[in-house]
């Protein structure tokens, strides 16, 4: 019974750290103090998923002390849209892994394998009220506003 259990861990430890395997040639995924940059790739103009990947950055911001770039598919030709990357790291993209919609835990598991930057405390968006807010904002963003 354990075993299954510790084959099921390891394969999603894995399937995790297996999103970073993949990489592609992002624009500016390395800012000039050579730190890596979160790249968020909207569709224009953008729609659930591209809002739901921003509302991620949201809470990246809040938590780690990284860039973050979020620019419209035209500036990125050749990448898929809605897509985030870690420098050149695939995290999400459409059509493919996760079809472009990430979350936040995603985002944090590869910038944690990377040892991406943390601010001392977490920002505004972790109080409690504020964070009531902007959970449903992500919920009405997810429906689709429905």
């Amino acid at each position: 019974m354990i075993k299954p259990i510790i084959i099921v861990a390891v394969s999603l430890a894995f399937s995790t750290l297996a999103l970073a395997d993949q990489s592609m040639n992002v624009p500016g995924a390395v800012d000039a103090a050579g730190n890596k940059v979160l790249t968020i790739i909207n569709k224009e103009p953008p729609g659930q998923r591209c809002n739901n990947n921003t509302q991620v950055a949201v809470e990246v911001a809040n938590v780690y002390r990284v860039p973050i770039r979020i620019i419209p598919a035209s500036q990125a030709p050749g990448l898929p849209a809605p897509s985030v990357f870690y420098g050149n790291a695939l995290i999400a993209a459409d059509g493919r892994d996760h079809n472009g919609m990430s979350s936040f835990q995603m985002v944090a598991d590869v910038m944690d394998f990377e040892g991406a930057p943390k601010f001392g405390k977490t920002g505004l968006i972790y109080q409690e009220k504020v964070r009531k807010d902007f959970d449903v904002l992500k919920a009405v963003i997810k429906s689709g506003g429905k």
